[in-house]
């Protein structure tokens, strides 16, 4: 149930091994954030921008190849000079970050000639992490992994540990922002997990994820796996020595699986399961779960721009180099904001297109809360014609030769990403991957009902498409399972 990364991968792997697969989705099409969408023609990301882990050998590369997706998921690499740009407007330091963790690592040293005994102790943890997490090895992936010293002190406190320059700080903590949890709640090693993959390389998809989508329908027509839209579980029921019996349907059908995994929010998976085979602290932890920040983003296109020089690149501007403060659903300053600039294709029309997107919290938005998609109130209207106009100057600041022929021609809010994309509080990354806390992944009490997905082990494409890969290993079997990644790795 639910077909972004994480459903479309693991129905692929039970296909691919022989399994028969219904796939339900409860919006109009599959893909979930991978989709794109069109405004004048011009094809737009709704929310997945770039991804890490496309480096030669890197864990992206090997599941899309396990996958069969080599030819048709092309990377576009974001590697030349002025591809990966941070600027601190405080005080208007721009850093330019090359590709490559070792590059980064000398980049760094010479932004910060006076850290460097801060710096070598930072990437050295970061690989120590990489290289004791298991999950990251396709031939090594395990269910469970044995945690490690960086799993319990959060990045905050590392960071504090050996150094106190804060810009500093907040260049070694930006990629928070690509996992919506801040420095004080995430461990270390699930930042430096998440970080490892950006640092080696930052790659866009030609075509977006509709390249996904679109090479997972060629390949399940080949994978006996059934697609049904507009379609939800209401119900589990007939559970008889822990297994459920029947899944009913939305519409009243009944359907009789072996297994049932779960790639939706762990919030909705929760009002689905029968409430008399959870317990009171398992509903407890569960809700507990707190929901990571969604954007406010900004879609338009620069006319008459050059394509040969335009992109693509990632500007990420940071109003204050304290990234707690940026990920605070209380602070009331400016927020980051991240401007995506790329080179997007319609038939026979070039664009030279602005994805613009800075974090927004649902607390904001609960006043409008009850409204839908096209019916909004005036005083929300009114608030997002306000930040379209304060991005949109923003964007004209740090790229001052768009003013005259940026054209701005869409714009979502945290609420158009619920209405559309059925996630709780327009969420962009599930749950927030807090220290010590204990996620909803892999089987549960019920011993047919698995859970999946990018709130599990891992945030992003790369976290959702991972955590598929382990639950697969776990319905087909260990064995059969490293068989088959052996076989199509070597192929």
């Amino acid at each position: 149930m639910g077909s972004g990364a994480s459903g479309l991968t693991l129905a692929l792997l039970l296909g691919l091994n022989g399994r028969k697969v219904l796939l339900l989705e409860k919006a109009s099409h599959i893909g979930g954030s991978l989709c794109r969408f069109y405004k004048e023609g011009v094809p737009f990301d709704t929310g997945f921008h770039f991804t890490g882990g496309f480096s030669s050998g890197g864990i992206l590369t090997d599941m899309l190849h396990v996958l069969g997706f080599t030819d048709s998921v092309k990377p576009i690499f974001f590697s030349a000079p002025g591809a990966v740009v941070f600027v601190f407007e405080q005080n208007g330091a721009v850093y330019d970050m090359p590709s490559g963790m070792e590059n980064f690592r000398v980049a760094t040293h010479k932004y910060f000639p006076n850290e460097s005994a801060a710096i070598e102790e930072y990437f050295n943890r970061v690989k120590k992490v990489c290289q004791s997490t298991v999950t990251l090895d396709l031939r090594k992936i395990a269910l469970s992994a044995e945690p490690i010293d960086e799993d319990f002190v959060s990045l905050e406190d590392t960071l504090n540990a050996s150094t106190a320059n804060p810009i500093l700080k907040g260049l070694l903590s930006v990629v928070c922002l690509c996992y919506g949890t801040n420095p004080k709640e995430v461990s270390f090693a699930n930042h430096a997990r998440v970080s490892a993959g950006l640092y080696n390389s930052v790659a866009r998809i030609e075509n977006g994820g509709q390249a996904f989508i679109q090479a997972f329908r060629d390949f399940s027509v080949k994978s006996n796996i059934t697609i049904l839209c507009n379609t939800t579980i209401s119900e589990c029921a007939n559970v008889r020595d822990d297994r459920v019996g029947e899944f009913i349907l939305d519409n009243g059908d009944k359907v009789f699986a072996d297994d049932c995994t779960f790639t939706i929010h762990p919030h909705e998976i929760i009002k689905i399961l029968p409430r008399q085979h959870m317990t009171k602290a398992f509903i407890e932890r569960v809700s507990s779960l707190e929901t990571s920040n969604g954007f406010f983003s900004v879609f338009g296109i620069v006319e008459n721009a050059d394509p040969a020089t335009f992109g693509p690149s990632i500007t990420s501007l940071l109003p204050t180099c304290d990234i707690n403060a940026l990920l605070d659903p209380l602070y009331t300053g400016s927020g980051a904001l991240v401007i995506v600039r790329s080179i997007e294709k319609n038939k026979d029309k070039t664009y030279c297109v602005i994805n613009a997107f800075e974090p927004e919290f649902y607390s904001r938005l609960k006043q409008w809360a009850d409204s839908k998609v096209g019916n909004r109130p005036p005083a929300y209207l009114e608030y997002k014609e306000r930040k379209v106009n304060e991005i949109r100057e923003r964007i004209c600041k740090a790229f001052p030769q768009y003013r005259s022929n940026l054209k701005i021609l869409g714009a979502a809010s945290a609420l158009t990403f619920r209405d559309y994309l059925f996630s709780p509080e327009g969420n962009a990354y599930g749950i927030k991957q807090k220290i010590g806390q204990f996620n909803l992944f892999g089987k549960q009490s019920l011993l047919n009902i698995y859970v999946a997905g990018q709130s599990a082990i891992l945030p992003g494409l790369v976290g959702a498409m991972l955590s598929s890969f382990i639950v697969a290993r776990n319905i087909i079997g260990k064995e059969e399972f490293s068989s088959f990644i052996e076989k199509e790795l070597c192929n």
